[in-house]
């Protein structure tokens, strides 16, 4: 009697089972709920956005941007801090090598470098975001603009030993470097605000970057005349882009952590060389022809500047970080992706 009981017992959890199951089909059957609600999977809510990433955050989001020049030498590599970047411009500088102009505001990083010398058109970035701008060194456009007042900065010029500090494993000048803590500690001896109300970049919602089109770009490939090229690959599980130089992955130096964005946005910008030491003039205000790279797929729209920022003009990115190439004039035909 018992061995009977055992049985029936079975076969009545058996029968429940099988009817929740199909009760729980005919729901999604039915779309009165998605899969991710079925595995009960909560979405988080937020009670603030941050302004250069569009994402959400219980934190505050009122601290001042920072801006960094940051050296890209092949002697200089790998850097520092700039997988914590919101934006990252990437632009030429003398002869065929770029350097970076970090802009950090949702994260901060514990160390920033190499840092290396200012150029106008980088203050001019700079400004877009009302950042405090660091470099090491300038050049004679770029320090008439820094002697005038008109933007907070601190230069390893006035600070070396003092707040920037010298690697002993690289040397001069690929060797500056500086700490957020040191660049605290710069904002308060000049002064300068260490809040601020930044306006908010354009972002697409989560179902309009769904439904983004355009031709595949998985592997972008851009190359430089002097034999530089600048990769970024796609993971579809992770809807990032890695960066590499040369085919050798970007990472950070300290902790190896690969340098991904979810926006590539390549802009095409009129330069011309202004004097013996290949110094550049850069057009930033015109506008021009651009690729917009996100989610696996490419689109050739235009450029604009709005209020001192680079953007898409009728577009926007996807929330996240955003790597920014101003690249000269016709170059973007030299842009490869599949």
């Amino acid at each position: 009697m018992k061995k009977w009981y055992v049985i029936l017992i079975s076969i009545m959890m058996v029968l429940t089972l099988s009817a929740c199951k199909d009760a729980r089909d005919k729901v999604l059957e039915d779309g009165k709920v998605d899969k991710a609600e079925a595995t009960d999977s909560k979405k988080e809510e937020f009670s603030s956005v941050y302004p250069l990433t569009g994402l959400g955050t219980n934190e505050e989001v009122d601290h001042r941007a920072v801006s960094v020049m940051v050296n890209n030498h092949p002697k200089a590599r790998p850097q520092s801090g700039l997988h914590k970047a919101d934006i990252v411009y990437e632009v030429l500088a003398e002869g065929e090598l770029t350097r970076f102009l970090a802009i950090f505001q949702s994260e901060m990083p514990e160390v920033v470098g190499p840092v290396r010398s200012a150029r106008d058109y980088y203050i001019e970035l700079s400004r877009g975001y009302d950042a405090l701008f660091v470099a090491h060194g300038f050049s004679p456009e770029a320090k008439e603009i820094l002697d005038s007042g008109t933007i907070d900065h601190l230069n390893g010029m006035d600070y070396d030993g003092i707040l920037f500090n010298r690697a002993d494993f690289r040397k001069a000048p690929h060797n500056s470097y500086i700490t957020y803590e040191n660049i605290q500690k710069g904002m308060e001896k000049i002064g300068a605000e260490q809040s601020d109300d930044l306006d908010m970049l354009s972002f697409l919602t989560s179902e309009s970057a769904k439904n983004i089109e355009g031709a595949p770009a998985k592997e972008v490939k851009i190359s430089y005349p002097g034999g530089e090229t600048v990769g970024f690959t796609y993971s579809t599980k992770k809807k990032t882009y890695a960066r590499s130089s040369n085919n050798e992955p970007t990472i950070d130096r300290e902790t190896e952590t690969p340098i991904t964005v979810n926006n590539v946005f390549i802009v095409e910008a009129a330069h011309r060389v202004i004097d013996d030491a290949g110094r550049r003039e850069i057009n930033l205000t015109s506008g021009g022809d651009a690729i917009l790279i996100q989610n696996g797929v490419a689109q050739n729209i235009s450029w604009k500047n709005e209020n001192g920022r680079i953007v898409p003009d009728g577009g926007a990115f996807v929330p996240g970080k955003t790597w920014i190439n101003i690249v000269p004039s016709g170059m973007t035909d030299s842009v490869k992706m599949q």
